[in-house]
């Protein structure tokens, strides 16, 4: 089954579109774009040239993949992409921009010339994904959320609408974010932020139960976070208390502190 292009679309002859690719009215798509099979792109949607898009994605009216950067220190010649994984729906008038070639500094985002967004992911309308930006598998951007340069945020996280996100900031996997935040620090693993300014407001207990957390294993993630915020240690000192607690040694115990410990921008406080 070859690919469905309508007539008013614009399509390069060496973009590459697998069987099955259907492509609305209007819609452009550059050279130097690989399309997997079963993908949808619909009317007036915007395929820059270094798109790499998985199987059965949908890529809504007029959003925008792998444009040029918004960063200064990009030339305009560097061969950079954008990879988005399989079965991601891309909402209407969201951006995604390519990487920038540059010598990155610090533990966020990607460092290779790629801006990487995971499979099974939703971008809803008007969000902003910049460049050289690292989003996980199964991962929720609401709406008109604004993500800096070099962000990471991690699996199975969800990030609220009109969020701003700095640059260089890390988002730990399966945390929650509240709308309307402004975030600067780093949010850590399975962590639950609201209010204003944004603070660690508890665990993400609802969105760990969905996923099928154990009881036992919300409980000791609950006391690793009791340790780092209401303890009174500092962050160094919980630490090194969850890491010394043979009760406390599970893979999500020491997802947060290995988070803590490669936090470039300083974790949110409480």
């Amino acid at each position: 089954m070859s690919a469905t292009i309508h007539p008013t679309a614009i399509v390069d002859p060496k973009a590459e579109l697998a069987s099955g690719v259907e492509v609305g009215p209007f819609a452009i798509i550059e050279a130097n774009t690989i399309i997997g099979e079963g993908t949808k792109i619909m009317q007036n949607a915007f395929i820059a040239s270094g798109a790499r898009i998985g199987k059965n994605c949908v890529i809504h009216p007029s959003a925008v993949i792998a444009n040029v950067p918004q960063d200064l220190k990009f030339k305009g010649t560097e061969k950079t992409y954008v990879e988005i994984g399989d079965n991601t729906t891309i909402r209407e008038f969201a951006t995604l921009h390519r990487a920038t070639i540059h010598e990155a500094k610090g533990n966020s985002g990607t460092k290779d010339g790629v801006t990487r967004v995971g499979s099974n992911c939703l971008i809803m309308a008007y969000a902003h994904v910049a460049h050289d930006c690292l989003v996980g598998d199964n991962v929720i951007i609401a709406n008109a959320v604004q993500m800096g340069g070099h962000t990471t945020i991690g699996y199975h996280a969800t990030v609220g609408g009109i969020t701003g996100i700095h640059q260089f900031s890390q988002i730990g996997a399966h945390a929650m974010v509240g709308a309307g935040q402004l975030i600067v620090k780093d949010i850590p693993p399975y962590a639950l932020i609201g209010g204003s300014p944004a603070t660690f407001s508890g665990i993400n207990r609802i969105g760990l139960m969905r996923r099928g957390f154990s009881e036992d294993a919300i409980k000791k993630i609950r006391t690793a976070y009791k340790l780092l915020y209401n303890s009174g240690h500092n962050f160094t000192d919980a630490i090194r208390e969850i890491e010394s607690s043979s009760e406390l040694s599970i893979p999500e115990c020491k997802l947060i502190t290995d988070f803590f410990r490669k936090s470039d921008r300083g974790v949110i406080g409480r």
